[in-house]
């Protein structure tokens, strides 16, 4: 875990996800807290790592993501040099 986020205030910002209990208090939270184009990245930045551990290309991940490359390397980077956050979450949704 990166010591340089682990603050008070994003303590709270964690805890205060964990109180959500479905798919809709989500989208009421995170449209409140985020602007559109900060819930498009990081919805895109997951079907990036999706699409990476499924060996999609490159490409193929640019094609059907709009997402750049130079984004696409940056969560390549995460899913092999990170903390394995993206597999934690990849393997619970399986269950």
């Amino acid at each position: 875990m990166n010591d340089k986020i682990k603050t008070d205030a994003v303590d709270h910002l964690f805890r205060s996800i964990l109180t959500l209990k479905d798919t809709d208090e989500c989208y009421k939270f995170f449209e409140d807290l985020c602007t559109i184009n900060e819930l498009l990245s990081l919805s895109q930045r997951l079907e990036v790592a999706k699409m990476l551990r499924e060996k999609k290309t490159y490409l193929e991940i640019a094609d059907k993501t709009g997402a750049s490359t130079a984004t696409i390397s940056r969560v390549n980077r995460s899913l092999n040099y990170g903390n394995d956050g993206y597999d934690m979450v990849f393997g619970r949704l399986e269950e």
